[in-house]
């Protein structure tokens, strides 16, 4: 994240797919803190190939563009996460801990 800080990439929001995402509650509330963004989960399966799917409509003249293929294919999220504040205060104190520790070892000549 911090290097699509870095480049300017601007993220608003992290989509999760498959296992752990449909899974694991607890993993996904805590990437969505440590990441201070909103995180939603893929409602479908095979969230590639519904994509690959959109794709070939689209280049087979079923849909106009990507966006109409995403309205009549698309099957949405099923839950969305947003950032605890008091989590995202204790994971980004972590974190500065982990930043500093790692320019330090990088500066360090073994």
């Amino acid at each position: 994240m911090d290097r699509f800080a870095r480049e300017g990439v601007e993220l608003k929001g992290i989509i999760g797919l498959g296992g752990v995402a449909k899974k694991s509650p607890f993993v996904m509330q805590t990437l969505a803190d440590v990441l201070n963004m909103p995180l939603k989960v893929a409602r479908t399966e095979q969230t590639c190939a519904f994509g690959a799917a959109m794709f070939a409509s689209v280049a087979a003249g079923v849909h106009s563009k990507v966006e109409d293929a995403q309205k009549a294919m698309g099957k949405g999220f099923e839950k969305e996460y947003q950032p605890i504040a008091a989590n995202v205060q204790a994971y980004a104190a972590i974190y500065e801990k982990y930043a500093q520790l790692g320019a330090f070892t990088e500066k360090e000549k073994y």
